[in-house]
């Protein structure tokens, strides 16, 4: 399923970022709320549909839980070059996992309404660099 300027969403089981914001934009969303306790993402085993799919994507999953650091390097690795990842992290995160962190937008707080419709600006600019 390739949908047009599709977000993946990866964020803590209570909540989403401005769902509907992004979608009045035009992005439809797909929400992933990471693996429960005691089990392994998908991505880190047989790879991940979501992913696979997102034409941007939005990563809020906490740092200072390997896995979720494990989760975040494999998205890195197998998301195309121009698909633009967004990493929210907590204050001292962005020294602590500066390697990890490489490459990947950095939000330190909650994104406003212009960081959202930046993200999804630059999602139709690779989408539109995709099909020229």
């Amino acid at each position: 399923m390739d949908v047009e300027g599709l977000i993946l969403d990866v964020t803590p089981a209570d909540g989403d970022f401005d769902r509907d914001f992004l979608e009045k934009l035009g992005h439809p969303v797909l929400v992933c709320h990471g693996p429960e306790m005691g089990h392994l993402c998908p991505i880190l085993k047989d790879g991940c549909e979501m992913v696979n799919t997102a034409h941007g994507v939005v990563f809020q999953l906490d740092l200072e839980r390997p896995q979720h650091r494990a989760i975040l390097k494999r998205y890195q690795e197998v998301v195309a070059d121009d698909v633009p990842i967004v990493a929210v992290v907590r204050s001292g995160q962005r020294t602590k996992y500066g390697e990890l962190l490489a490459g990947v937008h950095i939000w330190e707080t909650e994104p406003t309404a212009s960081e959202l419709d930046g993200f999804a600006a630059e999602v139709e600019a690779a989408d539109w660099s995709r099909e020229a």
